[in-house]
C-alpha cells in the first residue's frame, strides 16, 4: 500500500467536505431535481428521492470513501488491490464514466456562462413569455460558434483549478464556491418565496400529494439519488484516496449527503414559488431552467439581477462537479502511468474538449447525427452513463467491498469512536445485501425504461 505521506491530502476536515459536496452538488441538484419534482408531483417526489438517499445514497458514499482510504489509490488502482486484476474492470468504469459525462457535462456548464451573459447584458430581460425564452435558448444552443467557446471556457475554468492540485486548488476554490453557492441560494429563495402567489408553489413543493407515486416516479427519484451524489464514477473514490487517517469517514459522509440533499431542496424552494407566482406551470421538463425561469425573472423587479446571480449559481455547481471528474481521470493517469500532474491535466482537458464538440453541436450542426437508437451524440453519452454505467458501478462496488474484499477487513475505517455501533451494522447489512438488489433493479427496470422513453 503506498504510503499516505507521499501523496496529496486535504489540508483539513471541512475543506474535504466542502469539496466532496462540490463534487456531488451540480447540476443534477440546480437543473435535474426540480425539473424531475416538477415532472414528478412535487412534494411526493421530494418524499421518495429523501428516502433514497438514506437507504441507497449515504450507504454507496461511505462505501465508496473507504474504498478510497482504504487502499490510498485511483479507482483502477483500489480494485486492484481488493478484488484483484478481474475487479480492475470496476475502477475502469468509473474512469470513463467520469470523462465521458464531461464530454456532455462541459456542454451545459457552458450554457450557464452564456446565460450569465445574456442575463449581465439584459439580452433575456424582456422576454415576454416562454415561446419567446425557448425561441432565445434554441437559436443559443444552435449556434456553433457560441457553443463550442463557451464549452471551451467552461473546461478552461475547470482545468485551472485541477492544475492547481488538491489542498491550494480543489480545496482553497471549494472553500470559496460552495458558501457562495448556498448563500445566492438563500438570496433566490427570500425574493421567490416573497412574490405574491407564491404560496400556491409551497404547496405543491412541500404537501404531498400521494396518488402522484407510481412506478416511474419511484424510479425516477432512485435514478436521480444516484445521480446526484455523482455514486458510480471513482469521484468520491478518488477524494478517499487523499483523506488523512485523522478524519471521520461516517460522519463526514453524513454531512456531504446533507449539504447535497439541502442544495436540492433549497433549489426548489427557489424556483417553485416564483413559477407558480408568475401563473406557469411546473411540468416543463428539462427546458425549465433555460427556457421557462427567464420569465420568471423577466417578470420581477430586478429580474436581470437575480436572473444573472442564478446562472452564477449554476455555474458554481456546474463547476464543483466538473473538477471532480476531471481530478478522477488525472489521478488515474498519475497512478498508473506515473505521468506528472501537469501533463496528466492538460492531456485530461484537451481531450475532454475535443471529444465535447460532437455534444456542444449535437443541437444545431449535428443534430440530425444519430449514432444509437436514434440519439444525438448528446443523449448517448447521457444515456449511457446514467442509464447504465453509474448503477452498475454503484452495484458493483457493493459486491466487491461486500462478498469479495469482506467487510470486515475496512469497518476500521469508520470512526472508531462511535457511539452507535448499531450505525455500522445497518451499513455492512445494506452494502452486502439491499443496496446490489435495489441497483439490480435500477439496471433493469430503469435502463429499460429510459431507453425506451
Amino acid at each position: 500500500m503506498e504510503n499516505q505521506g507521499t501523496r496529496d491530502q486535504w489540508g483539513s476536515r471541512i475543506g474535504f467536505i466542502l469539496a466532496a459536496a462540490g463534487s456531488a452538488v451540480g447540476l443534477g441538484n440546480i437543473w435535474k431535481f426540480p425539473y424531475l419534482a416538477g415532472e414528478n408531483g412535487g412534494a411526493a417526489f421530494v418524499l421518495l428521492y429523501l428516502a433514497c438517499i438514506v437507504i441507497l445514497g449515504l450507504p454507496i458514499m461511505i462505501a465508496e470513501i473507504v474504498i478510497g482510504r482504504h487502499t490510498e489509490k485511483d479507482p483502477v488502482g483500489a480494485f486492484r488491490l481488493i478484488g484483484g486484476g478481474r475487479w480492475t474492470i470496476v475502477g475502469y468504469m468509473g474512469v470513463l464514466t467520469g470523462f465521458f459525462i464531461m464530454t456532455y457535462y462541459s456542454v451545459v456548464g457552458g450554457w450557464t456562462l452564456g446565460y450569465i451573459v445574456k442575463s449581465a447584458t439584459g439580452a433575456i430581460g424582456s422576454v415576454s413569455g416562454t415561446a419567446m425564452s425557448e425561441s432565445i435558448f434554441n437559436a443559443f444552443i444552435q449556434d456553433p460558434h457560441q457553443m463550442i467557446l463557451y464549452h471551451f471556457l467552461f473546461m478552461a475554468a475547470t482545468v485551472f483549478i485541477v492544475y492547481r492540485g488538491i489542498s491550494n486548488g480543489i480545496e482553497k476554490w471549494t472553500k470559496v464556491l460552495m458558501p457562495m453557492l448556498f448563500i445566492i441560494l438563500l438570496i433566490l429563495i427570500v425574493r421567490s418565496v416573497t412574490l405574491p402567489g407564491a404560496e400556491k408553489g409551497l404547496s405543491f413543493y412541500l404537501y404531498p400529494d400521494f396518488s402522484k407515486i407510481n412506478t416511474k416516479v419511484v424510479i425516477e427519484a432512485l435514478g436521480q439519488c444516484f445521480f446526484s451524489l455523482s455514486l458510480g464514477m471513482g469521484a468520491m473514490i478518488t477524494y478517499g484516496s487523499f483523506l488523512s487517517r485523522r478524519e471521520k469517514i461516517l460522519s463526514s459522509a453524513i454531512q456531504i449527503v446533507t449539504l447535497d440533499t439541502l442544495a436540492a431542496i433549497l433549489a426548489g424552494m427557489a424556483i417553485f414559488p416564483a413559477l407558480f407566482a408568475v401563473g406557469m406551470t411546473p411540468e416543463k421538463g428539462p427546458g425549465l431552467t433555460f427556457n421557462v425561469l427567464p420569465v420568471v425573472f423577466s417578470k420581477m423587479p430586478y429580474g436581470s439581477v437575480f436572473a444573472t446571480l442564478f446562472f452564477l449559481l449554476l455555474f458554481i455547481a456546474a463547476l464543483t462537479s466538473s473538477i471532480s471528474l476531471v481530478q478522477v481521470v488525472v489521478t488515474y493517469a498519475t497512478d498508473e502511468w506515473k505521468w506528472s500532474h501537469r501533463k496528466a491535466v492538460l492531456t485530461a482537458g484537451t481531450l475532454i474538449f475535443l471529444l465535447g464538440i460532437p455534444a456542444a453541436l449535437s443541437f444545431g450542426a449535428m443534430k440530425d447525427v444519430k449514432i444509437f437508437l436514434g440519439n444525438t451524440y448528446f443523449d448517448f453519452m447521457d444515456k449511457l452513463t446514467t442509464i447504465y454505467m453509474l448503477p452498475i458501478g454503484g452495484m458493483l462496488i457493493a459486491i466487491c467491498l461486500g462478498w469479495k474484499y469482506g467487510l470486515e477487513k475496512t469497518m476500521h475505517e469508520l470512526d472508531p469512536d462511535t457511539k452507535s455501533a448499531s450505525l455500522e451494522k445497518i451499513w455492512a447489512l445494506t452494502i452486502k445485501f439491499i443496496a446490489p438488489l435495489l441497483l439490480a433493479s435500477i439496471v433493469g427496470y430503469f435502463g429499460i425504461y429510459r431507453m425506451i422513453r
